[in-house]
C-alpha cells in the first residue's frame, strides 16, 4: 500500500522530502500536486519506474509525449538542444508557471524515458512541493497527468484523499498537498520556426509574447 505523505506547499517539510526522494530513488512511483492538476511521477533515471507509469496509463513509451519537472532553468542544456534566444526568453517569462514547453531533445533523452520521441516537454511548476522533491532528488523527475478514464475527474483528481483511495495499491506514495486543480498545463511547441499552442490550459501563452 502506498505512503500517504502529508506536505505543505509553502514551507515543506525537509524530512519528509526527504521521504519521497526515498520512495523515487528507489523505482517508487509517486503522486503529487503541481500548480494545474495532480500527476505521476518518478525518477526519470529508474527505467522500470517509468515503465510502470506506463502501465498504469496503458500508453506506449516509445510514442508517448513525455514531460519532466524540472526545479529551475538551470539543467536545461542536460536535456534538450540549443534553445533559440526568443524562446529562452518565453520560457524566463513563463516559468515557474502552468506551461509546458515541448523541445528538441538531446541524445540522453529518448534513452532515459525509453521513447523513440526526439522532443521533451519542460515544465517548471509554480508550486513549492514539486520543486523542493526535485531539488533534493538532484535532477528532473518525470511527470505525467493522471488517467481520467470515462470518470467525472473532478470526483477523482482535486481530494488527496480519494486519489490515495483510488491508487493506493498502483502506487508507492500519495501526497496530500490540499485540493488540486482541473485544468492542465498551456502546452507550446517550440520546435518549429513559430510557437505553436498544442493545447490551451490555465497559462495565458498570449502573455507570453
Amino acid at each position: 500500500m502506498a505512503e500517504f505523505i502529508r506536505l505543505y506547499e509553502e514551507n515543506p517539510d525537509p524530512k519528509r522530502i526527504k521521504q519521497v526522494v526515498d520512495v523515487l530513488e528507489s523505482g517508487g512511483i509517486l503522486i503529487y500536486p503541481t500548480d494545474t492538476v495532480y500527476a505521476l511521477g518518478c525518477d526519470i533515471t529508474q527505467a522500470r519506474a517509468v515503465e510502470k507509469i506506463c502501465r498504469i496509463k496503458g500508453i506506449n513509451p516509445k510514442k508517448h509525449n513525455f514531460s519532466i519537472v524540472c526545479a529551475d532553468l538551470s539543467h536545461l542544456a542536460n536535456y534538450t538542444r540549443v534553445i533559440s534566444k526568443p524562446v529562452f526568453k518565453m520560457m524566463k517569462k513563463g516559468l515557474p508557471g502552468p506551461f509546458t514547453f515541448i523541445l528538441e531533445a538531446n541524445t540522453q533523452v529518448p534513452k532515459l524515458l525509453h521513447s523513440q520521441k526526439k522532443t521533451v516537454g519542460i515544465r517548471v511548476p509554480n508550486h513549492g512541493i514539486p520543486r523542493a522533491i526535485v531539488e533534493a532528488l538532484g535532477h528532473p523527475i518525470l511527470s505525467s497527468s493522471l488517467p481520467h478514464g470515462d470518470e467525472d475527474p473532478s470526483e477523482y483528481s482535486t481530494d488527496p484523499e480519494l486519489i490515495f483511495e483510488k491508487y493506493q495499491h498502483e502506487v508507492d506514495a500519495v501526497i496530500d498537498g490540499g485540493y488540486g486543480g482541473l485544468i492542465p498545463s498551456t502546452v507550446l511547441d517550440c520546435t518549429g520556426d513559430e510557437v505553436v499552442c498544442l493545447r490551451e490550459g490555465l497559462g495565458d501563452f498570449q502573455g507570453l509574447l
